[in-house]
């Protein structure tokens, strides 16, 4: 049996949350660009759970913005589908089911592009929402009259246009635009893109006036995995529970946090604060992004060479072994949270990498290691520099678990082989690929004597942004990490 509305009442599965038949009337009132998991996982199970609860009491018309893949799935299924949570809260294992209703159809913009515009129309939408990735948020000049326009940001403007010419000053025309696409400042840059789509289509002045005072551009960031769809095997077996089939069913991790930069009258439109904790709307969200930088993807970054050169593939197998989960522990409290480069007030960083730590041991996430190293030498420099530059500005000692790390990092860079065009490191008799803009500058220092090696790259100007060989003490215990993992391997080196 696959699930539509028609077959709600007959779900044989008693572990899943299953939605009212009134939820599935309630008006549309968010025009959302992005079909994605990401969004099905996390702004859309805010707005499912907000209807439950009576909070939103509204829909979300969904654009298919490409033409990649197809909407059958969706329209066989009324655009139900299910989120599957799983993994650990609060030390805690979360095993829960939930039939969302949030969405009430998938347009695609290339064949239903004027019925998108009467969405646009309509009063009762009140939310833009986008994820179309960073490509997405790009200037494409171009005519807004086009069916559809090319770009994102022109499609954009032209619904904001037609919602302009239908309904004018209408009590009912605010309207608030939610980047959530993975860049900094994405709605600002959003913003910026259709401001000049705005010159180069010459839109009349009344028109400028109406958005500058009914359209409110926000910035987010959003957090949680969302993996998708399970291996067939997987799938198989949670639908011969559930009693159904289910072709858009996606994973998700208990954890979730949308973070919304705006005022009291964004908070009002939207109306989902009081039905999660994970929806925060405020002035200045940078607390959140510096949070994430620094415990979850810093911890990552820190942790990924000693674990993958330890022989550990996963993230949640280094939960499990004592001596890394005590490493990515020790490293977020005693050197990542005294020093991140934000003014952060009472326990938020504690609760935070609490959670973090839940995060990586959850089991049904198979977050490899080796793909955290992708970009690994960018990765240190935005996540792993400020916070090492602040911590001697506090102290002026070495963190000792900042050097182990970087320590690791070099010895995973340290580059044995280059073979059509691609470079390789080794470990413990395995070569492993290095996939880094960097590959070639650590192959041209492949030549160097171990600690020659260390200095050339903690001194380098150019690559840090600073000379790192100025912290005192900080390149002696690098290299002295350095020189343990060559002789005696990862495994014996202390964590």
């Amino acid at each position: 049996m696959i699930i539509t509305k028609y077959t709600l009442d007959n779900i044989a599965g008693k572990n899943v949350v299953t939605p009212d038949n009134a939820l599935l009337n309630l008006p549309e009132k968010v025009l959302q660009f992005g079909t994605g998991v990401l969004l099905r996982g996390l702004p859309d199970y805010f707005i499912d759970k907000a209807n439950r609860q009576g909070s939103f009491n509204g829909r979300v018309v969904v654009v298919k913005s490409t033409s990649k893949g197809d909407l059958s799935d969706f329209h066989a299924q009324d655009a139900l589908y299910t989120i599957c949570i799983r993994g650990i809260e609060n030390g805690e294992p979360v095993e829960q089911n939930i039939l969302s209703s949030a969405i009430s159809r998938v347009m695609s913009a290339e064949s239903e592009w004027d019925g998108i515009l009467d969405v646009a129309r309509d009063p009762n939408v009140q939310v833009v929402i986008s994820n179309t990735t960073e490509v997405g948020i790009v200037l494409v000049n171009e005519s807004i009259q086009q069916n559809p326009p090319a770009s994102f940001p022109a499609k954009l403007l032209a619904v904001l246009y037609a919602r302009y010419e239908a309904l004018g000053e209408h009590e009912h025309a605010d309207l608030v635009v939610i980047a959530t696409e993975l860049i900094p400042d994405n709605g600002a840059k959003l913003a910026e893109i259709v401001n000049k789509l705005i010159g180069y289509n010459r839109l009349e002045p009344a028109f400028i006036a109406w958005f500058d005072e009914h359209v409110r551009f926000c910035n987010s960031l959003v957090d949680r995995i969302v993996p998708g769809t399970p291996d067939s095997a997987a799938l198989s077996k949670i639908q011969d529970e559930l009693g159904y089939e289910d072709n858009l069913l996606i994973m998700a991790e208990p954890y979730r946090l949308w973070a919304i930069e705006g005022d009291a009258h964004v908070s009002r439109l939207l109306s989902l604060e009081d039905a999660d904790h994970g929806v925060i709307v405020k002035e200045d969200i940078e607390i959140y992004r510096e949070l994430k930088v620094r415990l979850l993807n810093g911890s990552h970054t820190l942790a990924s060479g000693i674990a993958y050169l330890s022989g550990i593939q996963t993230v949640s197998d280094a939960m499990s072994d004592e001596k890394l989960k005590s490493y990515i522990t020790n490293v977020m409290h005693t050197e990542i949270i005294p020093a991140i480069p934000y003014d952060i007030k009472g326990n938020e960083a504690v609760d935070f990498a609490k959670a973090v730590l839940d995060r990586f041991a959850n089991p049904y996430i198979e977050h490899l290691w080796i793909n955290i190293t992708f970009q690994y030498t960018m990765k240190v420099k935005i996540r792993v520099i400020p916070v090492l530059l602040k911590y001697y500005q506090l102290f002026n000692k070495v963190p000792s678990h900042i050097a182990l790390g970087f320590a690791a990092y070099l010895r995973f860079m340290r580059i044995t082989e280059k073979k059509d065009g691609k470079h390789y490191g080794n470990a413990n008799g395995k070569a492993y690929l290095v996939t880094d803009d960097r590959a070639e500058y650590f192959y041209d220092k492949s030549v160097l004597a171990d600690k020659d090696y260390v200095n050339a790259v903690l001194r380098d100007i150019e690559l840090w942004g600073t000379d790192l060989s100025a912290l005192k003490g900080f390149v002696q215990a690098v290299e002295e990490n350095y020189r343990y993992i060559s002789e005696y391997g990862m495994i014996e080196t202390s964590v």
